[in-house]
C-alpha cells in the first residue's frame, strides 16, 4: 500500500454499535482499518497510520483531543479529519442498515469548508445602565471596579443619593439607540444632572431632550420593552427584568467580561453591484430588509447596506437574495451543495435508497440528535444529517440541489420557538416544495421540523412520505457565485425530475418568474431596460425592440414601478423552457422614418401617437400652423434644419391669453379666458 494511500480508521466503541466495512468500502476510498477501542487498546494502530504520512479520517469526535494530541507529537503536519458516526448512525435502533450512511458521512467530511473573515469589535469597558431604583444603582456598584460606569435612571422618585460619587447617576429615558458592542449611540430625553444637595432623595436640576450618548456596553435594567430588535442577539447590549434576581446577576457576570478585542465572523458576503433594492427613486426588492430580525440591513441609496457588527448570521437575507448581492459565507453555498452532493452520491452508490436531508444547526440540532442516540432510537438509517451554521441561511437551491443529486426528501430541524424568525425559511420551503411536487418527486417532502423533544424528532421522521428518487440524479460539481448556481442546480433538477413538468405556478414574493406586457400601452421607451437591475430585460441597439431573458429576472418589481404606461405585469414562475432558450422578444416595431431624409428614429407607434395628440389638443399645431406637425415626423437633425430654413418662431404666432394667478383667486375676472381651467 502506498504512503500517500488516505487512512480511514473506524471503531465500534468497545462493540457499541456494527459496522459494515463492505458498505464503508463501496462509498469510501482509502485503506479502511476497523476497531474495537481505538482510543485505548488499539491506539498503536492510528499511530501507526499517522507516522505513515498519509491523511488519516478517524471516525470518532469524542476522543478527538487526544488524537490530535498523539498527531501533534508523532507527525505535526499530519492532515486529520474526524467525523461522528456514532450519534449519527450507529447508535439506532437501525444501525444494522447504516452500513451506506456511514459511509456517505464518511465521505462528505472530507469536504472542507472555507476559512470565514472575522469581524473585530473593540470594547474598552464604557457602560451605560439603564433603570429606575436603586437595583441599577447597586448593579453599577459592583461592576465600577472593572467598567467605567454612567447611570441613567427613568422618573427615580425614591432612589437615595449615594454617600459617595464613584460614578455619574443622571436622570433621563432613552428615546432611541443604535450601534453594537464598542459603539451605541443612545438619545436621551428628560436628561437632568442631580443636586449635589439632595438629602432624603436624588433632586434634579431643569431637564433636557434629545441629549446623546456615547459607550461601549448597555445594561438595561429599566424592566421597558428592549430598545433593538432581536435585542438578544444584538452584541453589548444586556437586558434583564430587575425583578429577577437570577437575571440581573447573569447580567452582572456577563458585562464584566465584555472588555477588549472580540472576534466575530462575517456572516453575509455583500456586493452592492448586484443589488436591486432600487433605481431611480424607485424601490424594488425589499426581501432582505423585510426579514433582517437585527435591524443590521438599512436601505443605502440604490443598494442596502449590511452592518457585519449587528448581523447575527441567520442568514435569511441571503437565503431570499435573489441576485446573490447578499451570499452566506459559514459556507458559501457552493460548499455547502459540493458537501451534500457527496453525501448523497456517496449513500447511494453505498447501497441507500430513500436517503432524507436533515439539515440541522450546531447549537440546537447536533445535541438533540445527541439526545436521541444515547436514550432514544437514533436517527433512521436513511436520514443523513448535514449540519450548517444556521437552518435559516437554506436556500432554494440547496433544497432543490438534494433532489437533482438523488434525495427522496428534505427536512430542516429548527428549535419548537426558533431563535430567528422563520418566515423567509417557511418561503424558502412552499416555493420549494411547490417546484418539487410539481416535477413529480411527491407531495410534502420538504418541511420544517419544530422541536426539542428528540422523540418527537424520530417520530416526526418515521412519519414522514418519502418521495419518489431520481432514476437519473445529476452529478454537477457547483461552482460560482449564488445566481449562476441556482441556475445550474434548477436546470439540473429538470433534468433528474421523475415527471418533468415545462412550467411551474408561483407564490408572489418567490424569486422566478417572467413578465407579461400590454402591447398596445408599451411604447418601447425602455425604462424598463434602464431600470432592470440584472439585465433580464434588455433592448436591440439595431431595431426597435423589448428582449427578455426569463432565467435571471427576479421579480424585484423594478421594470413595473418604473413602466410610465403601466404595460408590465409579473407572473411569478419557474418556466424550465424559457431558461434554456435564448433571449425572447417581447415586442418588436418598425422604426419610424424621417419624413426628409429617411433616417430611421423613434418607433412608428410613438411617433404618431404623438403626431396625434398634438394635432388634437395643442395650439402651435392647429389650424394655420398645421404644417409645423412635420417637424415632429423629422429626426434630430432635419428638425433642427427646418426650424432655421423657415424661421419657424413660436412666439409670433397668436397664442391663447395666459392664465393667471388672479384667473383662479377671482374666477369672474377671468371667466372670459379660454384658457382657464377654473371655469371648465
Amino acid at each position: 500500500m502506498s504512503d500517500t494511500t488516505p487512512h480511514l480508521m473506524i471503531c465500534t466503541c468497545e462493540k457499541s454499535m456494527p459496522l459494515d466495512a463492505q458498505a464503508i468500502g463501496r462509498g469510501c476510498a482509502g485503506q479502511i482499518a476497523q476497531a474495537n477501542q481505538l482510543c485505548g487498546l488499539e491506539i498503536d494502530r492510528f499511530k501507526a497510520a499517522i507516522i505513515d504520512g498519509a491523511s488519516v479520517t478517524v471516525a470518532c469526535t469524542q476522543e478527538a483531543s487526544l488524537f490530535r494530541e498523539i498527531a501533534e507529537h508523532l507527525a505535526p503536519s499530519s492532515a486529520l479529519t474526524f467525523v461522528n458516526i456514532r450519534e449519527t448512525a450507529g447508535w439506532s435502533k437501525d444501525a444494522a442498515a447504516a452500513g451506506p450512511k456511514t459511509a456517505a458521512l464518511i465521505a462528505a467530511a472530507a469536504e472542507d469548508w472555507s476559512p470565514v473573515a472575522a469581524v473585530t469589535l473593540e470594547s474598552n469597558g464604557i457602560a451605560l445602565i439603564y433603570g429606575r431604583d436603586e437595583v441599577a444603582i447597586e448593579v453599577a456598584r459592583r461592576l465600577a471596579d472593572r467598567l467605567d460606569i454612567t447611570v441613567v435612571l427613568i422618573e427615580p422618585a425614591d432612589a437615595p443619593p449615594p454617600p459617595s460619587n464613584e460614578f455619574p447617576i443622571v436622570r433621563g429615558r432613552v428615546r432611541n439607540g443604535r450601534g453594537h458592542l464598542g459603539r451605541f449611540e443612545l438619545t436621551i430625553d428628560d436628561y437632568a444632572f442631580p443636586a449635589p444637595s439632595s438629602r432624603r432623595r436624588l433632586k434634579f436640576g431643569v431637564p433636557r431632550d434629545g441629549a446623546v450618548s456615547t459607550c461601549d456596553l448597555v445594561l438595561d435594567l429599566s424592566g421597558d420593552p428592549p430598545m433593538f430588535p432581536a435585542h438578544e442577539l444584538r452584541p453589548g447590549y444586556l437586558r434583564a427584568d430587575p425583578r429577577d434576581r437570577a437575571a440581573v446577576e447573569k447580567v452582572i457576570a456577563d458585562a464584566g467580561h465584555l472588555v477588549g478585542s472580540f472576534d466575530k465572523p462575517r456572516f453575509i458576503e455583500f456586493d452592492d453591484s448586484l443589488c436591486a433594492h432600487s433605481r431611480s427613486g424607485i424601490t424594488g426588492c425589499t426581501r432582505c430588509l423585510d426579514l433582517c430580525p437585527t435591524g443590521a440591513i438599512t436601505a443605502n441609496g440604490n443598494a442596502v447596506a449590511i452592518d457585519p457588527a449587528i448581523c447575527a448570521g441567520c442568514g435569511s437575507c441571503a437565503a431570499a437574495c435573489p441576485t446573490g448581492a447578499a451570499s452566506y459565507a459559514l459556507p458559501a453555498a457552493d460548499a455547502l451543495i459540493r458537501r451534500l452532493r457527496t453525501l448523497v452520491q456517496v449513500y447511494r452508490k453505498a447501497g441507500g435508497v430513500n436517503a432524507v436531508v436533515l439539515l440541522h444547526d450546531a447549537d440546537h440540532g447536533a445535541p438533540l440528535i445527541d439526545a436521541l442516540a444515547r436514550f432514544g432510537d437514533g436517527l433512521p438509517a436513511n436520514v443523513l444529517p448535514l449540519r450548517v451554521n444556521e437552518v435559516t441561511q437554506v436556500g432554494p437551491e440547496t433544497i432543490a440541489a438534494s433532489f437533482a443529486y438523488g434525495a427522496a426528501g428534505v427536512a430542516l430541524l429548527t428549535r419548537a420557538r426558533p431563535r430567528h424568525d422563520s418566515v423567509g425559511l417557511r418561503r424558502v420551503v412552499e416555493t420549494s416544495e411547490t417546484i418539487v411536487a410539481a416535477l413529480g418527486f411527491g407531495d410534502g417532502l420538504v418541511r420544517v421540523i419544530e422541536t426539542d423533544d428528540p422523540d418527537q424528532l424520530r417520530s416526526t421522521l418515521d412519519a414522514a412520505p418519502v418521495g419518489v428518487a431520481s432514476q437519473k440524479p445529476a452529478s454537477f460539481i457547483p461552482r460560482g457565485a449564488k445566481r449562476s448556481l441556482i441556475e445550474t442546480v434548477f436546470r439540473e433538477l429538470y433534468l433528474a425530475a421523475p415527471v418533468p413538468v415545462d412550467t411551474v405556478a408561483l407564490a408572489p414574493l418567490a424569486p422566478f418568474g417572467s413578465v407579461l406586457l400590454n402591447d398596445e400601452s408599451c411604447t418601447l421607451c425602455h425604462s424598463c431596460v434602464a431600470a432592470c437591475p440584472t439585465s433580464a430585460l434588455s433592448d436591440n441597439p439595431d431595431r426597435a425592440m423589448l428582449l427578455f431573458t426569463e432565467s435571471i429576472c427576479i421579480q424585484c418589481g423594478l421594470c413595473e414601478a418604473t413602466c410610465p404606461e403601466d404595460a408590465i405585469t409579473l407572473q411569478p414562475q419557474l418556466d424550465f423552457r424559457a431558461w434554456n432558450a435564448p433571449k425572447r422578444v417581447l415586442k418588436e416595431e418598425d422604426p419610424f422614418q424621417c419624413i426628409a431624409c429617411g433616417k430611421p428614429f423613434g418607433t412608428k407607434s410613438t411617433i404618431e401617437r404623438v403626431v396625434a395628440k398634438l394635432e388634437q389638443t395643442h395650439w402651435m399645431f392647429a389650424g394655420v400652423n398645421a404644417r409645423r406637425i412635420d417637424v415632429v415626423k423629422m429626426c434630430e437633425h432635419c428638425r433642427v434644419e427646418a426650424v432655421v430654413n423657415e424661421s419657424f418662431d413660436p412666439h409670433a404666432a397668436p397664442r391663447p391669453p395666459t392664465v393667471t394667478t388672479d384667473d383662479y383667486l377671482c374666477p369672474e375676472a377671468g371667466k372670459d379666458n379660454p384658457t382657464n381651467k377654473a371655469f371648465k
